[in-house]
């Protein structure tokens, strides 16, 4: 199940050793993009859309627009080439933040394996000498149950050691520890995945039911 809003949600944040927002908000989207796609969770062409307000001026950009991750090059290669597409594109004026985001369809593993279009959202902000990172899922397929309360241990058998993996290798790779943040309506992340709600008759909530669009 793919809900419309965020199922679970991890983030990661760092001080960077350079003054260039831009290339360390790409270079952190890229390396963290790479670790998607090594557990087949970012699968395909991804497009990302890119934003540089203006110092002190949020709703003024710089440079607004989509760019697609390169194909074929290694991640160093990859940021650079990004950034400097950026900067050619630059408008004039001091750079208050840098802001990428990506939505990233990846394969679900088990009996009905195949492409989970909208799987994560992942994003990252640079600002100020600090970088932060952050992937929100909206599947339920790491899950005991799915949204709707009903046990699926096969798929989660599948899948949740793949989103494991990829949380403990983000944390390698982004040089920061794994930060799940506040649960949401449909689930409560852990540095390790997502687990359900339950109720206090023992049985997995109906989550679906009662939050997601009709």
């Amino acid at each position: 199940m793919i809900a419309s809003t965020p199922v679970a949600r991890w983030t990661w944040g760092r001080d960077t050793d350079t003054a260039d927002s831009i290339l360390s908000c790409v270079t952190d989207l890229v390396a963290a993009h790479s670790v998607l796609a090594d557990h087949r969770l970012a699968v395909g062409a991804t497009t990302v859309h890119l934003a540089v307000p203006g110092w002190g001026r949020p709703q003024s950009y710089l440079f607004e627009g989509d760019l697609t991750l390169p194909a074929g090059r290694d991640e160093e290669q990859s940021a650079e080439l990004i950034a400097r597409q950026i900067r050619q594109a630059l408008r004039p004026g001091r750079i208050g933040s840098v802001d990428a985001q990506a939505i990233c369809s990846g394969m679900r593993d088990g009996e009905t394996s195949g492409l989970e279009k909208g799987m994560f959202f992942l994003g990252a902000s640079a600002f100020d000498g600090f970088v932060t990172v952050e992937l929100i899922t909206y599947s339920d397929i790491w899950m005991s149950h799915d949204l709707k309360g009903h046990p699926q241990p096969a798929l989660r058998d599948a899948n949740a050691p793949r989103l494991s993996a990829a949380l403990r290798d983000l944390a390698r790779t982004l040089d920061s520890d794994t930060d799940p943040e506040e649960p949401t309506y449909f689930g409560k992340a852990t540095e390790t995945g997502v687990e359900n709600f339950f109720g206090r008759d023992g049985h997995a909530s109906d989550a679906w039911a009662s939050y997601e669009r009709p």
